[in-house]
């Protein structure tokens, strides 16, 4: 029944994701990949949060299964963040695409230990 979760949460987080760096990059006339950057940021932020709540064990391990391995795996890519930077490094953009990679994992990370220190705070 685990997969089943999974397979839910994916089914949500896909075209999520979609609709969110469609939506943000259309916002932004840059070369920066503003899309991928927020997903991947809004997902670590969730992941973050789900992380430490099911670590207090508020909800079940469920929810983790759910949210964190489906939604936010479906919704973040490390793939389009690879593909983007590397195509900004080709095309002479190599300040965007070191802003993209700095900028990724400090805010990534950033929104994680955010995420868990929220959790940590109303389970704590």
């Amino acid at each position: 029944m685990n997969w089943l979760l999974v397979i839910v949460g994916a089914m949500a987080g896909a075209p999520l994701r979609y609709l969110t760096d469609r939506t943000v990059q259309s916002r932004h006339d840059t070369l920066f990949p503003w899309g991928t950057f927020t997903v991947n940021v809004v997902g670590c932020l969730i992941l973050g949060l789900i992380t430490a709540t099911v670590t207090a064990r508020a909800p079940s391990p469920e929810i983790q299964l759910f949210l964190g391995t489906g939604l936010c795996g479906a919704l973040t890519t490390y793939s389009t963040f690879s593909y983007e930077t590397l195509r900004l490094a080709e095309n002479g953009a190599r300040f965007y695409a070191a802003a993209n990679v700095v900028a990724s994992v400090v805010a990534g990370l950033g929104a994680a230990v955010t995420g868990a220190a929220f959790a940590q705070a109303i389970w704590g």
